[in-house]
C-alpha cells in the first residue's frame, strides 16, 4: 500500500444533501476556499438522500401531524410547525438564488408542486385535526389550508382513498395546494455536478477511516481507496454521512461526542405497479401513527415523481436492523456502544422495549398484512398492484437530556460541533434533507465566527428572509412566495388534477 499527504481547507465526508448544501454555501460565500469531498458509493446522493430511500415531501409541517402536539390542556402546540415551515422557505430561497444565478438548472427535475393533505379516521382523531386547523389558521404561513370531514369533498381531494369506503367511522382532512415533491437525489447529484465544475475535489469511492486532531488544531482524515490510503489535512471537518456520522464522530474523540448512542431504524415502502391506479390519485396524503410506532413511522400515501415518472408509494413499515447504513453492516450497532455510552444505550434500551418490540412486529409482517395496513387509505387495493422496496436506514440519537433524563431516543435532526468549531456533524433523521439550508448556515455561524460577520450581507442577499420570522413579516412572506414559486416553477394554488 501506499501512502500520500494532501491538505485541504474543509473536508466533507459523505455526498449526500447536507454536504452538497454546505459546500455549495462556502463557495458562494468564499470562493477561494479549497474544498475536499469523500465518499465510499459510487456516485452522490445514494443513502439517505437517495430519492427511493426518503419522502421527498419537501417538509413544511403542512400535512405532518407529529409537527403539532396536542397539550395536555387539549390546545395545540403548533411552534414545531411554524419553525419547520419556516425552514424549508428558507431552503426554498436558497434553491431559487442558485437557479438565478445560473447554478441550479431546470429546478422541475427536482421539486414540482403537490398538494399536502391530513387525512384522519374516528371521532377523537377528527376531533384533533378540526383543532389543529383551527391553530394553524391565523398563521399566514399556512394561508390557503382547509378543512373539510364532508365525503364528496374529500371524494374530489383523494377520490383513491374515498372510493368503496363502507366504514361508517368519521372521516377528514386537510388540504393545502402549496405543498410540493421534492427528488432530494436528484438536487443532490444537480449540485455536485456544479461543484465539480468548480474546483471541488470530489472523490468516489473512498471510505474515511478514522479522524484524528493534531496539535495544531488541523484534523488529518485517514482515507482509503482501492490499495491506495491517503492522509489528508484541514482545518475543518464536517461530518454529512448519514447513518454513518456517528462512528465517525466517535473517532474524532471530542467531549462532545460522548453520552451519545444512536438507534438504527429501517424502513419499507409498498410502490403501485398500475399506472391507472398511480393516475387516481395526487398528493401527499399524511395520517397519524401507531400507537407506539416512531414518529418517522406516520403512514402516508405519496405522490411522487422520480426518474420523471408519476409513481405512487405508501409507507413507510418499520423495521429493526443493526446497519447504520443501508450498504453498512450488521456490526455497526454494536460497534458503536463504548465504555463512555453503554449507559447511556442501556437506558435507552430498557426505555424502549415496547419500540423495540413494534420495530421486529413490523419486520415480521407478511406482504398480505401491509397489504391490510395499505387498505386503511385504499379501500380497494390490490395486492398485485404493489410491490415492497426497501428504504434508507435512519439512526435516531440517544442522548442524555435533562428533561427525559439517560438514554433519551431524540426524533430529529442533532447538530453537533466541537468547543472550538473545528469539526461538526450532522445525526438524526427528519426533517433533515427540507431544512439542510438553515441547518449548514448554523454550523457556519458556529464552526466559522470571524468570516460569518463578513458573510452575512451575502446570505441576506441569497436568502432575503435571513434573521426574520416570516410569520410575523406578511408582506415579505408574500414577496418571497412569489419569488421562489417563480424560480422554481411552484405556481401556488394551479396544481395539476388527478
Amino acid at each position: 500500500m501506499s501512502s500520500k499527504q494532501y491538505s485541504a481547507d474543509v473536508i466533507l465526508i459523505g455526498a449526500g444533501i447536507m454536504s452538497a448544501t454546505l459546500a455549495t454555501l462556502l463557495k458562494e460565500l468564499a470562493p477561494d476556499l479549497k474544498i475536499a469531498v469523500y465518499e465510499k458509493l459510487d456516485q452522490a446522493g445514494e443513502e439517505s438522500s437517495n430519492e427511493w430511500n426518503n419522502a421527498g415531501t419537501g417538509h413544511s409541517a403542512l400535512c405532518e401531524l407529529n409537527y403539532t402536539k396536542e397539550n395536555p390542556d387539549g390546545s395545540i402546540d403548533t411552534s414545531k410547525a411554524t419553525t419547520v415551515n419556516e425552514q424549508f422557505r428558507v431552503t426554498k430561497q436558497f434553491w431559487a438564488h442558485l437557479v438565478h444565478q445560473n447554478l441550479l438548472q431546470n429546478p422541475e427535475n427536482f421539486i414540482k408542486p403537490l398538494p399536502h393533505m391530513s387525512m384522519v379516521r374516528g371521532e377523537d382523531s377528527v376531533h384533533f385535526l378540526k383543532k389543529r386547523f383551527a391553530a394553524l389558521s391565523d398563521n399566514p404561513l399556512f394561508e390557503g389550508m382547509e378543512f373539510s370531514e364532508d365525503p364528496e369533498t374529500l371524494m374530489e381531494w383523494f377520490p383513491l382513498i374515498m372510493q368503496d369506503r363502507t366504514s361508517t367511522e368519521p372521516i377528514a382532512a386537510t388540504k393545502i395546494d402549496s405543498g410540493t415533491d421534492v427528488n432530494f437525489g436528484a438536487l443532490t447529484r444537480k449540485l455536485f455536478k456544479h461543484l465539480e465544475e468548480t474546483d471541488v475535489e470530489v472523490n468516489y469511492g473512498h471510505t474515511v477511516d478514522d479522524i484524528s486532531q493534531m496539535d495544531d488544531g488541523t484534523w488529518e482524515v485517514n482515507v482509503h481507496s482501492d490499495e491506495k490510503i491517503e492522509y489528508r489535512t484541514a482545518r475543518f471537518v464536517f461530518i454529512g454521512a448519514g447513518g454513518g456520522a456517528l462512528p465517525l464522530l466517535q473517532k474524532t474523540g471530542i467531549p462532545e461526542s460522548k453520552h451519545l448512542g444512536g438507534f438504527p431504524v429501517s424502513g419499507l415502502f409498498m410502490v403501485c405497479n398500475n399506472p391507472d391506479v398511480i393516475e387516481q390519485h395526487h398528493a401527499k396524503v399524511y395520517s397519524k401513527a401507531a400507537v407506539g410506532a416512531p414518529p418517522m413511522s406516520v403512514p402516508h400515501l405519496d405522490t411522487r415523481f422520480i426518474e420523471d415518472k408519476k409513481t405512487l408509494l405508501f409507507g413507510p413499515f418499520a423495521g429493526f436492523s443493526p446497519k447504520f447504513l443501508k450498504t453498512g453492516s450488521n456490526m455497526d450497532l454494536f460497534g458503536s456502544v463504548k465504555p463512555y455510552n453503554v449507559l447511556t444505550m442501556l437506558a435507552s434500551g430498557a426505555k424502549n422495549i415496547p419500540l423495540t418490540k413494534y420495530l421486529v412486529e413490523q419486520l415480521m409482517l407478511s406482504k398480505e398484512q401491509r397489504m391490510e395496513e395499505l387498505r386503511t387509505f385504499i379501500p380497494n387495493a390490490k395486492s398485485e398492484d404493489w410491490d415492497l422496496v426497501v428504504a434508507g436506514q435512519r439512526v435516531q440519537v440517544i442522548k442524555d437530556t435533562e428533561g427525559g433524563g439517560k438514554g433519551t431516543l431524540q426524533f430529529g435532526t442533532e447538530l453537533i460541533s466541537s468547543s472550538d468549531g473545528s469539526i461538526a456533524a450532522l445525526l438524526g433523521a427528519s426533517p433533515g434533507a427540507s431544512t439542510a439550508v438553515p441547518i449548514m448556515l448554523e454550523i457556519l455561524e458556529k464552526c466559522f465566527p470571524q468570516e460569518f460577520e463578513e458573510w452575512e450581507p451575502k446570505i441576506k442577499e441569497m436568502i432575503p428572509s435571513y434573521g426574520k420570522s416570516l410569520k410575523d413579516n406578511p408582506e415579505l412572506l408574500h414577496e418571497i412566495n412569489e419569488m421562489t414559486a417563480e424560480a422554481l416553477g411552484l405556481v401556488e394554488n394551479t396544481v395539476q388534477k388527478a
